[in-house]
């Protein structure tokens, strides 16, 4: 599957690392320092490419957002209208100044507000680029889970489906108006931040879909 990444810091870049690893084709963009931009696809391998954050979202069937808060709305407005019909993975987390969500409102469901037309999914916006790259590919019941919310099933399942070639546990939290858990900051009764496996992960879906306070952050050995 053809990806293109727009943001080629450290969730970018791993998440390009990963897909590439399971045999999918990369483009990266977005980056202040293009002579890094140049590395990370050369790293990658030669079927891999660099471009601008437009030709990224024109290359890809999925394209990953993974920049600052505060460089989305640039950043929308010179990918324009490309996004339209895609399958988009924002990996944004709300620090940075306005425009914010409205009190109440999940980021997921304000960014996708800002993407229109798009078939938007949120994930791999919950634990660091260290943690990610350390524990991708684990495996049994010691892999650990990326939270997924999003509005378009078939978009969230094709979104599960490069999770677990990134080698991670997809667990679908539901809509985006419904992920708060999964949304910054780190707090208590919030996924954010925290180390997730899948007998865990389902405790707190289900927590999730009944209204109820998540259970207590497990801790693993």
């Amino acid at each position: 599957m053809r990806i293109g990444i727009v943001g080629a810091g450290r969730i970018g870049s791993g998440i390009a690392r990963q897909l590439a690893d399971a045999g999918h084709q990369i483009m990266v963009s977005f980056s202040r320092d293009p002579e890094r931009l140049e590395k990370l696809a050369a790293e990658l391998g030669p079927s891999h490419t660099t471009g601008s954050p437009a030709d990224a979202a024109a290359f890809g069937e999925v394209v990953v957002v993974s920049v600052p808060w505060d460089e989305l709305p640039g950043v929308l407005e010179r990918i324009g209208p490309l996004l339209r019909g895609r399958i988009v993975i924002d990996t944004t987390n709300q620090f940075g100044g306005p425009p914010l969500p409205s009190p109440g409102e999940t980021a997921a469901h304000f960014n996708a507000g800002r993407l229109p037309g798009a078939r938007y999914t949120k994930s791999f916006n919950t634990l660091t680029a260290a943690f990610q790259a350390q524990a991708a590919g684990r495996t049994g019941a010691e892999r650990v889970v990326q939270w997924l919310c999003g509005d378009d099933p078939d978009a969230k399942a094709t979104v599960a489906a490069l999770i677990e070639d990134a080698g991670f546990v997809p667990v679908d939290l539901g809509g985006t108006a419904d992920c708060a858990v999964m949304e910054a900051p780190r707090r208590e009764g919030a996924v954010y931040g925290e180390e997730y496996r899948l007998a865990d992960a389902r405790r707190v879906v289900d927590a999730v879909r009944a209204g109820r306070p998540i259970p207590p952050t497990p801790r693993y050995a």
